[in-house]
């Protein structure tokens, strides 16, 4: 038999019948404005709401601030037995580029952005790699074109803007012949693949990849870049 639960004594003018279990809660409970060091606190109905502080457009006059939307891509450097690199060359922009590409806005990580791309892209599984370099791009607004040339001047075109980025580049080592020769090109994205020594592939590589590739392959340990190159006083 289980002993009876304790029951509360009541105090006299508390308004509880004897034995009810109800918190005691006096009447006469000061204000909270009236505390000591209370007084000057805000009436909670005057709060702004917060729900809003990241938004451009939330509330006016608490410095509210805009959250970055920074894009990030990664990439891959495979290599064959003797060294070579394994490049491709895009339907959608001039030169030649290496598998990857951006990741996407629902929790991937880096590493498998950088899976996905590669599979997607030329149908390779790598399951191994190491970070090669991280590297920042700084925004490029469009350039308008040159006043008084004709339609037809390729200057008259202007140059579109970039918003910049993140870019991550993984070294997933050397695979084997037949990994290499199962290589299912996406066609949508890529019309061409090619191994090359890196000398080759650096001319053929766009010039942020070809500076990245390279600054990655000088060490063989993770590199900090900024649009491809190293920055003074960061030695890695």
């Amino acid at each position: 038999m289980t002993d009876p639960a304790p029951q509360r004594r009541p105090l006299p003018g508390d308004g509880n019948p004897p034995g009810s279990d109800a918190p005691f809660i006096p009447a006469d409970l000061p204000d909270l404005a009236d505390l000591p060091g209370l007084a000057g606190l805000p009436d909670p109905a005057d709060l702004p709401d917060l729900a809003g502080l990241g938004d451009p457009a939330g509330p006016a006059g608490l410095g509210y601030f805009a959250v970055p939307a920074i894009p990030v891509s990664a990439g891959a450097m495979i290599f064959d037995q003797s060294g070579r690199l394994l490049i491709l060359k895009p339907t959608y922009k001039s030169g030649w580029t290496i598998p990857g590409g951006v990741m996407e806005a629902d929790g991937e990580t880096p590493w498998d952005a950088c899976r996905r791309e590669v599979r997607e892209e030329c149908g390779l599984d790598v399951r191994a790699g190491r970070l090669a370099c991280v590297d920042f791009r700084r925004p490029r607004p469009a350039r308008p074109g040159k006043p008084g040339n004709p339609v037809s001047h390729p200057g008259n075109h202007g140059k579109p803007g970039n918003p910049g980025g993140i870019r991550f580049l993984f070294d997933c080592g050397r695979l084997d012949d037949a990994s290499l020769a199962a290589v299912v090109l996406q066609p949508e994205e890529i019309s061409e693949h090619r191994l090359a020594r890196l000398p080759v592939a650096l001319k053929l590589l766009r010039k942020p990849i070809r500076r990245r590739v390279a600054a990655a392959r000088r060490t063989g340990e993770p590199r900090y870049l900024e649009n491809g190159r190293p920055v003074p006083g960061i030695s890695r």
